[in-house]
């Protein structure tokens, strides 16, 4: 679901950046299979319970796969809502030109925090820390853009500026959620909440 989820990101920000209509439905259309795989976890998990009464480390792996495929469900959907604002603005470009370069580096650090959580589920590693530092870095474009949308400076009206300010939250909301599922697996793996 992370490995759907960065390449949804990753495929938004392209279809936001170059106007492209059909890469924009794909990513919207492909929304249905995360919103389906989030619902077998859930089957999954609750027959395990209902089955197998599991306790302790088994149980808190259970309910962080419920938690966890929430989350990027979510990560999908908004990735979905990205692709949404390039198709509303079709043909012509969603944001202003002056802000692709902002656009593109957080589309890319979404899909790499992604990329990260689906290894750190594959090899059961910790990587909660790792990857605050990197919504950090998300939280920082954001706020950066979203001071210049506001500035004195900005020479477009208040469509594109609210256009931007909504979908640079979509890029910071998705980054927090993948964190959020690093600190569940976390979780999960320890019994301990990282700070």
């Amino acid at each position: 679901m992370c490995d759907a989820a960065a390449a949804a990101v990753r495929d938004a920000t392209s279809a936001l950046l170059e106007a492209d209509l059909v890469l924009a439905q794909q990513v919207i259309a492909a929304d249905d299979a995360l919103d389906a795989q989030r619902a077998q976890c859930e089957e999954d998990a609750y027959a395990l319970l209902a089955l197998q009464a599991p306790v302790a480390g088994d149980l808190r792996r259970v309910l962080a796969v419920v938690y966890c495929a929430e989350k990027i469900e979510r990560m999908g959907d908004l990735a979905a809502h990205i692709a949404d604002t390039a198709r509303f603005a079709h043909p012509s470009p969603a944001v202003p030109a002056e802000l692709n370069a902002t656009f593109e580096r957080m589309g890319r650090l979404d899909a790499e925090i992604a990329e990260r959580v689906a290894t750190q589920i594959r090899t059961g590693t910790d990587g909660f820390h790792e990857l605050r530092q990197a919504d950090e870095a998300v939280d920082a474009l954001h706020a950066d853009l979203l001071a210049g949308i506001t500035g004195k400076d900005w020479e477009h009206d208040q469509r594109p500026a609210v256009t931007a300010a909504l979908t640079t939250r979509f890029y910071e909301r998705f980054a927090d959620q993948a964190v959020s599922v690093a600190k569940r697996l976390e979780f999960a793996n320890t019994g301990d909440l990282p700070q």
